[in-house]
């Protein structure tokens, strides 16, 4: 006979699952930059939930790369290294142009209207100086057009790329100095209104790869 899960297990999985999800955005994201160190006890209260959720929150987002336990137990970003760096350029360099060749054949101009719509979103918040409102629709752009592949193993890979880069996203941003939006979105639209598999892999690869390479020198 199978028991139903008691009240106080299932509203603690919705309080880890509540706090996981915000700290997952916020680190994406960029809001928390680089080596930024975090309690349980502040993230218990500032999500108003007990040790428990927020210690499970945390352990998750460890196992994924989003955030770093040390031996002593203090949780904080990581601080990538330029050898991690180039380890991450060079998964997105495999993982991105794959998923864009899988959504080719479904690109149809909705979606591409969309996307257009998204990198002109991308130019405002540049003009704003907006960290992270860039690091948000920078990803949504890519997002929207990945979604389109239909594949959903390949496409969470990649948004665990993602989630280990959001500080460090948020510390190249200052480096680039942006004043428009990436040039390779142009490329990478030319390349899905004209049906060209060889010419959007190269701009994807040049996209994603370009920026994260600055840091690492």
């Amino acid at each position: 006979m199978l028991m139903n899960p008691r009240p106080t297990e299932t509203g603690a999985a919705v309080a880890h699952d509540r706090v996981y999800r915000a700290l997952r955005s916020r680190i994406m994201y960029g809001e928390v930059g680089p080596g930024e160190a975090m309690t349980l006890r502040g993230l218990g209260r500032e999500f108003g939930v007990s040790m428990t959720p927020a210690r499970e929150a945390v352990r998750r987002l460890v196992s994924e790369g989003a955030l770093f336990l040390s031996t002593s137990g203090r949780v904080s970003t990581p601080e990538l290294s330029n050898e991690r760096i180039e380890e991450l350029a060079a998964l997105r360099a495999l993982l991105e142009p794959e998923l864009a060749t899988r959504a080719l054949p479904r690109a149809h101009p909705a979606l591409i209207e969309r996307m257009e719509a998204i990198n002109a979103q991308v130019a405002q918040v540049i003009a704003r100086r907006d960290a992270v409102g860039y690091i948000r629709t920078n990803l949504e752009f890519h997002r929207t057009l990945y979604l389109r592949a239909q594949a959903p193993a390949m496409l969470a890979l990649a948004e665990t790329v993602w989630l280990q880069m959001g500080p460090t996203m948020r510390a190249l941003y200052g480096r680039l100095g942006r004043t428009e939006a990436p040039p390779h979105h142009k490329l990478i639209l030319s390349a899905l209104q004209a049906g060209d598999e060889p010419g959007l892999r190269l701009a994807l690869r040049a996209d994603v790869t370009q920026g994260l390479r600055l840091l690492a020198n």
